[in-house]
């Protein structure tokens, strides 16, 4: 390939390289200890130093420099991997530069016109993607190594790579580390010592930085139960994120199934770039930290100081620009920051120049001044544009009122449509429970201070979007929020006041579409409505049950993903509590899109993620219960309920609203703290428990106790605790608990919480995969006789194959059909081009033409249900035959492959997936569901009698495939040979038997004697097809081939086939009866009598002598059997049916159709062919399962390269 031209010292040069060619102007070398000579202790150094240096060289040994004469200095032009591939590049530089060189005077103008030549030549040919990176050359030459060393598909996307070290026990291996989409590969050579690896992201359970007694910090990656550790790294925290970032991306588009939108930078694998991973890090981390859409992205950053009113000085923090909002947040985080939407700004004004100030006018009569802005006329202009592309009536309209509903309560549902009188207008507490203004009790008398303290907080640092966010808003929280502020501050901390103001009309447009669907979600919201807070009075009524299932049946609509989960109902009745319906439906929305993310769905990922982040904080925050209990298990099983419920479920309402506070503003930190609050207070009780019931006891008697002292709800409302009247028990307030969660535990950051979150999810990730395998190899065990290690290896093989399929496209049909509803058989399916690849992997016959054609054909037969798609159970179901089966299932099985419509041309397509409606949307066919499910449970196991009859055609298909089989097996020629005489033998009983149902037709009309006279040699071993009665097999029975085969199975299928072929010479016994039978017409000779079966014969007989194993192919796609070589075309081979027909007899019965006058049953074809020993030894041998699964395990990857 041209490279970028770089100076090199031809003196130090040639001591690592060897001249092959030059002229006056170039010169062609080779690296030296490559090609030629390249052994010994040259070649070994050599090749260490390279890949130590990440020099080029290493792939690439042979380079064209550009050099002038009377000069030292050279250019490096071009490299390659071979001689041949730069002599390409030198007859070019011959064909077109040389010419033209002649006509410069000046060294200079020379070297000036080859590079902006080479230059010219490296644009042209350049990626499209190496356009986004950094450093293209740099990029460019690392992919080239990376493609030559890994041999992975060229598609396959290069991140970036790092220089480091691989530490093998206690020696490093230095190398480098190349981090692609679908890969994390490491390359070192040492003296002739080269280290390779190749590991897939979806295959890591723990990446991690750690530190020991050798490595102050490195990167610690677990997969395939093998540690790799990865050190010595110039930007190691840089290097750490990525690799997070990657390893994500994997799981969400791989595992999860998770589909990005068309414009998402995640989008297409194959565009994947470290720019673009930082950049979608960064926005992520952006939309966490100010609660934003997920729609927005952080455009621009300026550093600047914000004058803070309340405080009376400029803060230092940095302004964030996205397309709908303008973000500030001290330097710290904590002091202060603030979300402007763009829809609230009215004007943004320039003061003072020097100081370079801004100052933005928001509605409200409220504005904002920021100083020291390195561009800030930059800065003002992209709100003026930003503010009038976003500023609309709508927008406006809905913001105002949602940002100062204190000043109209009563216009908040203004910009609701009419079909509002469906959606409930108020907070379900103000309807059951409205306060009362006039009661002056104590708890009134606090209630009113703490609305007092939080309007002087609205005062000094503002209400609504536009509020200061500050130590001293924490605090206020954490002390309690007063009823009647609850719905209001919810929606503002948890970002939904955003998403509400954005989305006008959209919650009442749910209503009306979702309303009356039916689907499993919604037959789950209906079991489910009058579980959620049974005990209030606002759930014993129709009006709030019917705001609950308007909600969660709107939410499952508008996110089929989710649709809908446990918990989601409880917490959904608690936010109607305290938030009219449309703003519940918006806080459901934050709360398991934004905040919770993954919680809600079949897995509960999210929960065990943050259950492994609780027990981190528990080791090293609770040391002496880790060491009391060691196995922290136990606290993850009880505490799963905290997190899914934010402890409604374990605490009294009055008190959890107040946790919910908390969780609001704080997000999972607050639940976190509470959670190790919660243990402290149980230390000394914990740690004297024996056993695990006792502690569930001790917890449980906990939550009963605590209580909120403050609470002015009526008693009727509040859920007494357990034991109110035991005076023993020790009363704990909540507002108490919760403080002292933040004192002790308040410094746990958020960025620290998301760190370990990421760094757990790979863990939990991987623990629930490794237990779907562990159900799904337990279920198929019961049916196959796999042993247990065969069974995971298989499921690996198969798990890794679907991934396979999905690694470099964005429309594979198993990401866009998943179904995260089906159960763990079906997580991972193969479409008929990824069976076909792994079948051939671990096929136990010898691989020919003829095999790709049998695994498509394979994979009709098993596809049960016909939804195009093949799971573990039916995979491993054939493979099983084919492996363990005896010799009747292995003849069945391929009889069964051979039969329409498995082997039509016109089979089912590829890719088509016909699946039942989305999770939480349409209608379902339940008893469509059921009937399958009955007929599973009362499918019986196929009889031989219940297979259909082979004919002709698909009778030669079966020869040729089994003459495709024995290639290449020691006893091949003796293999062929059976099947010859099987075949022969087969088809001349057939002859007979079709000459009895000829002949039975005249004797009928003319009572012929001569009928019954040819039934007798062929009829020789058995005495049931006594020829005495030939008029009572009728043309249409199958009298004829019963009369020519065996009885049914009990009476010897063996003897009635025929002796063995040595003794009994079965051609000579059914040629014969041919030539005794006259016929009517004198002029058809014997001849031609017997021409259907020495035309078969011969026929066979050529696909004996071709070997041709290509067959079944050709004639899979043309529908009839290919014509071997030496035979005549498919039409010729008609003649064994319709020659008969056509002998001039006017007593001849009419031709039969294409493909019904001979035929032959499973029976027979199995008789024949268990009288010739070497067959049944060659399908009854044992088969190396383990030599096969580890070939396949080695070759999977170079597969699908090579497809």
């Amino acid at each position: 390939m041209w490279l970028k031209p770089e100076e090199v010292l031809l003196k130090n040069a040639l001591k690592l390289w060897a001249t092959v060619k030059s002229n006056d102007y170039f010169i062609l070398q080779r690296r030296r200890g490559y090609g030629e000579g390249s052994g010994g202790l040259a070649g070994l150094l050599v090749g260490t130093l390279d890949a130590v240096l990440d020099s080029t060289a290493k792939v690439a040994p042979f380079r064209i420099l550009h050099q002038t004469p009377d000069s030292q200095v050279y250019w490096t032009v071009a490299c390659g991997a071979s001689e041949e591939e730069l002599s390409q590049h030198w007859e070019w530089l011959q064909q077109n530069i040389m010419r033209t060189l002649s006509v410069f005077d000046s060294s200079d103008d020379i070297t000036s016109f080859v590079q902006g030549k080479i230059r010219g030549l490296i644009a042209e040919e350049g990626k499209v993607s190496l356009v986004q990176e950094d450093e293209p050359e740099k990029f460019r030459e690392a992919l080239l190594r990376f493609e030559s060393w890994f041999s992975l598909p060229s598609k396959e996307k290069l991140v970036t790579y790092f220089s480091c070290s691989c530490w093998r026990g206690r020696v490093p291996c230095q190398g480098w580390l190349y981090l692609s989409t679908n890969f994390l590969c490491f390359y070192s050579y040492l003296l002739g010592n080269e280290v390779k690896l190749v590991i897939s992201w979806v295959e890591i359970s723990r990446l991690e930085k750690t530190t020991s007694v050798l490595l102050t910090e490195s990167i610690r990656v677990c997969a395939g139960g093998e540690d790799h550790c990865f050190s010595m790294f110039l930007h190691l925290q840089q290097t750490f994120l990525l690799m997070e970032q990657l390893a994500d991306y994997a799981v969400r588009r791989l595992i999860d199934k998770e589909m990005f939108p068309s414009d998402h930078i995640l989008t297409d694998p194959l565009q994947i770039t470290k720019r673009g991973l930082e950049t979608h890090a960064r926005n992520e981390a952006f939309r966490s930290f100010f609660r934003l859409p997920c729609e927005e992205n952080l455009l621009e950053v300026y550093e600047s100081f914000l004058w803070v009113p309340f405080s009376h000085f400029n803060t230092l923090g940095k302004i964030c620009v996205s397309e709908s909002y303008l973000c500030f947040a001290s330097q710290d985080g904590s002091q202060c920051h603030l979300i402007i939407p763009m829809r609230e700004i009215l004007s943004v004004e320039k003061p003072d120049r020097s100081s370079r100030a801004l100052i933005v006018c928001m509605r409200g009569k409220r504005a904002l001044r920021f100083s020291e802005v390195r561009d800030f006329e930059r800065l003002a202009g992209t709100i003026r544009r930003k503010c009038g592309n976003t500023a609309s009536p709508q927008h406006s309209v809905s913001s105002q009122m949602l940002l100062e509903c204190h000043e109209d309560e009563e216009g908040l549902m203004v910009g609701q449509r009419d079909n509002s009188k469906t959606v409930s207008t108020e907070a379900l507490m103000n309807v059951f429970h409205p306060q009362d203004a006039e009661n002056l009790d104590p708890k009134m008398l606090k209630e009113k201070m703490k609305e007092q303290s939080w309007q002087i907080h609205f005062a000094e640092y503002g209400r609504g979007t536009s509020m200061f966010c500050t130590r001293k808003t924490r605090d206020l929280i954490v002390r309690g929020v007063p009823e009647s502020l609850r719905g209001e501050l919810w929606l503002l901390f948890s970002g939904a006041v955003n998403d509400m103001a954005t989305h006008p009309g959209h919650y009442s447009e749910l209503v009306e579409v979702s309303l009356g669907t039916i689907s499993l979600a919604t037959d789950e919201i209906e079991r489910d409505l009058h579980r959620s807070l049974p005990d209030h009075p606002a759930f014993q009524s129709d009006t709030g049950i019917s705001a609950l299932r308007r909600v969660l049946t709107a939410y499952a609509y508008r996110n089929p993903k989710i649709g809908y989960c446990q918990a989601m109902n409880i917490l959904a009745s608690v936010l109607l509590l305290y938030a009219k319906e449309e703003e519940a439906f918006w806080l459901l929305v934050a709360v398991c899109e934004r905040m919770l993310p993954d919680y809600f769905n079949r897995r509960i990922i999210g929960a065990l993620v943050d259950q492994a982040v609780f027990e981190d904080l528990i080791r090293e925050h609770l040391t002496q219960l880790t060491e009391h209990m060691t196995d922290l298990t136990f606290l993850s099983s009880v505490s799963l309920s905290w997190f899914l419920t934010l402890f409604i479920s374990v605490l009294p309402i009055e008190s959890a609203v107040n946790v919910v506070d908390c969780f609001f503003f704080d997000g999972i930190k607050a639940i976190l703290q509470l959670g190790l609050a919660t243990l402290d207070y149980n230390m000394d009780a914990l740690l004297c428990c024996n056993d695990d019931t006792e502690a569930v006891t001790i917890l449980n008697r906990f939550f009963d106790s605590v209580t909120n002292k403050d609470s002015p709800l009526p008693a009727t409302v509040q859920q007494a605790p357990v034991g109110h009247n035991d005076k023993a028990t020790q009363r704990v307030d909540i507002s108490d608990l919760i403080r002292e969660a933040y004192d002790k535990y308040g410094d746990i950051k958020s960025e620290e919480v998301e760190s370990m979150r990421r760094r757990n999810k790979l863990y939990v990730i991987q623990t629930l995969e490794d237990t779907t395998k562990q159900n799904a190899v337990r279920v198929v065990a019961q049916e196959v006789k796999f042993t247990a290690s065969h069974m995971d290896e298989l499921y690996v093989l198969f798990k890794r194959q679907h991934f396979l399929s999905c690694y470099w496209t964005v429309s594979s049909p198993a990401l866009q059909h998943h179904d995260p509803s089906l159960p763990y058989l079906e997580q991972y399916q193969l479409g008929r081009a990824q069976f076909t690849s792994l079948l051939l992997l671990l096929q136990p016959w010898s691989p020919g033409a003829y095999t790709h054609t049998l695994a498509h054909w394979t994979f009709r037969l098993i596809d049960d249900n016909h939804d195009g798609l093949v799971n573990f159970r039916e995979f491993c179901r054939a493979l099983d035959i084919l492996y363990s089966g005896s010799f009747t299932d292995k003849l069945k099985f391929l009889f069964k492959l051979h039969l329409p419509p498995v082997c039509s041309p016109d089979g089912p397509d590829d890719g088509v997936i016909r699946k039942s409606p989305e999770k939480g949307r349409g209608k379902v066919d339940l008893q469509a569901y059921l009937k399958q499910w009955q007929d599973e449970i009362q499918k019986k196991e196929e009889s031989i009698k219940d297979l259909p009859r082979i004919d002709q055609t698909q009778f030669i298909l079966l020869s040729k495939t089994l003459y495709g089989l024995f290639h290449g097996d020691p006893e091949e020629e003796a293999l062929f040979r059976a099947v010859a005489r099987v075949t022969s033998l087969l088809l001349r009983m057939e002859e007979v038997g079709r000459r009895l149902q000829e002949d039975s037709a005249p004797s009928r009309a003319s009572s012929s004697p001569q009928s019954p006279s040819p039934s007798k040699p062929a009829a020789s071993p058995p005495e049931s097809t006594s020829p005495s009665k030939p008029s009572a097999s009728p043309p249409e029975s199958t009298g004829p081939v019963e009369a020519a085969a065996s009885p049914p199975e009990s009476t010897s299928p063996v003897e009635v086939a025929a002796s063995p072929p040595e003794s009994t010479s079965p051609v000579e016994a059914t040629a014969s009866p041919p030539e005794s039978t006259s016929p009517s017409k004198p002029s058809a000779s014997p001849t031609e009598s017997t021409s259907p079966v020495e035309a078969a014969a011969q026929q066979l007989e050529a696909v004996h002598v071709a070997q041709d194993p290509s067959s079944p192919g050709q004639a899979a796609s043309d529908g009839a059997p290919s014509s071997p070589e030496g035979t005549s075309d498919p039409a010729s081979s008609s003649t064994l049916e319709t020659e008969p027909a056509n002998t001039p007899s006017e007593h001849t019965a009419p031709p039969s159709p294409q493909g019904l006058d001979w035929s032959f049953s499973f029976e027979q074809v199995l008789a024949s062919l268990l009288n010739e020993p070497v067959l049944v030894r060659f399908f009854e041998k044992p088969v190396d399962i383990r030599d096969i699964l580890v070939r396949a395990k080695r070759d999977q990857l170079k597969a699908q390269i090579n497809k």
